[in-house]
């Protein structure tokens, strides 16, 4: 009989209360897509799996286009007079996808410098800046920047992101833009 009461007290307390998951995920906090791609925290692996498992439940990304995977965001997101509807993940970049060719505009509000080349033709326009050396978290792998992006592939939108690019990826773009004068 004492084995019964012992089951009929776990269930009943199964029933009443609530499952402990949906509340603990309900205290944290949503993922700042936007703030990330402004490297608010400097880019890092464990923000960025964070980030990407919380876009991968946005649903199914886009990878038609950008060799990237652009997640759709289920409402707009604005910040600093800008509005996002996409967050990309391409390499090891996290950005959004801003509304319009506004790259002039995101330059001047994050301190961007135009870039001494355009990606491979995949930008017409494009602005950058370092993190200053006390951000750069990732230094034996590469170093971390803002960017921002414009061209026809991006449709009327700029991609604004935070980028860590290798050292080897950096001296191949260097010998690339030095072979081309």
């Amino acid at each position: 009989m004492a084995r019964y009461a012992i089951r009929f007290g776990i269930a009943l307390a199964s029933l009443l209360v609530p499952p402990l998951a949906p509340l603990l995920a309900a205290d944290r906090p949503a993922p700042d897509f936007f703030a990330a791609a402004v490297c608010e925290p400097p880019y890092s692996v464990a923000e960025a799996t964070a980030l990407y498992e919380a876009a991968e439940k946005l649903g199914k990304p886009d990878t038609s286009s950008l060799g990237a995977a652009i997640y759709h965001l289920p409402t707009p997101i604005s910040r600093d007079g800008f509005t996002t509807r996409e967050v990309v993940f391409a390499g090891s970049a996290i950005g959004v996808l801003i509304d319009g060719n506004v790259a002039d505009s995101l330059a001047a509000q994050y301190r961007l410098a135009p870039e001494k080349s355009h990606v491979m033709g995949t930008s017409t326009k494009g602005f950058a800046r370092l993190l200053p050396d006390a951000q750069q978290a990732m230094k034996g792998l590469g170093l971390i920047s803002i960017v921002a992006r414009e061209g026809a592939a991006m449709k009327d939108k700029t991609l604004l992101a935070c980028e860590l690019v290798s050292d080897e990826d950096r001296m191949a773009m260097e010998a690339f833009e030095k072979g081309g004068k």
